[in-house]
């Protein structure tokens, strides 16, 4: 299996969120999580002076630009590239071209990479998030993700979430 880089795609602008939410969908529903692994708009933080009071803000650092960490194969080139609101990768012809190490630091992206002790079947307590305080055995684990899955009770049912590795410790 090839690495995973990261690459952009233009998309109208105004769209980048919109963008965002319908590659996360078609990730989820054509379960392409092991290949389309993050999705992000980068925003930076601003601060504005309106009527004499400064007010900080997000906004986006490119617009009508979406980068996206996957593994590009057919499938993945093809749900990204049919996607409403995308116009294409950035590259040259049809070529997607993938960032460079040194540009990724740049935009404040880095490659760190938690090493975990995590095995299936280990009991973990949630440190942070919205299951702060949870405890739940591993279900999954996604090494390239950097996560795993455990199953947590909500409305009577076991549910699956996803956690990232740093927002989860091992239980003796």
């Amino acid at each position: 299996m090839s690495e995973a880089k990261w690459y952009v795609v233009h998309t109208y602008s105004g769209y980048e969120n919109k963008v965002k939410a319908n590659i996360d969908k078609a990730i989820e529903n054509r379960h392409l999580e092991e290949q389309i692994l993050e999705v992000r708009v980068p925003m930076q933080e601003v601060v504005e002076l309106k009527n004499g009071v400064q007010k900080a803000s997000q906004k986006k650092m490119f617009p009508g630009y979406v980068m996206i960490h996957m593994i590009m194969n057919d499938d993945t080139w093809y749900v990204v590239r049919n996607t409403r609101g995308v116009t294409g990768f950035v590259g040259p012809g049809s070529k997607p071209v993938p960032l460079e190490e040194d540009e990724m630091l740049r935009l404040g992206i880095s490659e760190e990479h938690i090493f975990s002790d995590f095995e299936i079947g280990d009991l973990v307590s949630v440190l942070s998030g919205a299951w702060e305080g949870t405890v739940g055995v591993v279900q999954s684990l996604n090494e390239q993700k950097q996560s795993l899955c455990i199953n947590v009770e909500l409305f009577g049912r076991e549910t699956p979430v996803e956690l990232g590795f740093a927002e989860v410790k091992k239980m003796d």
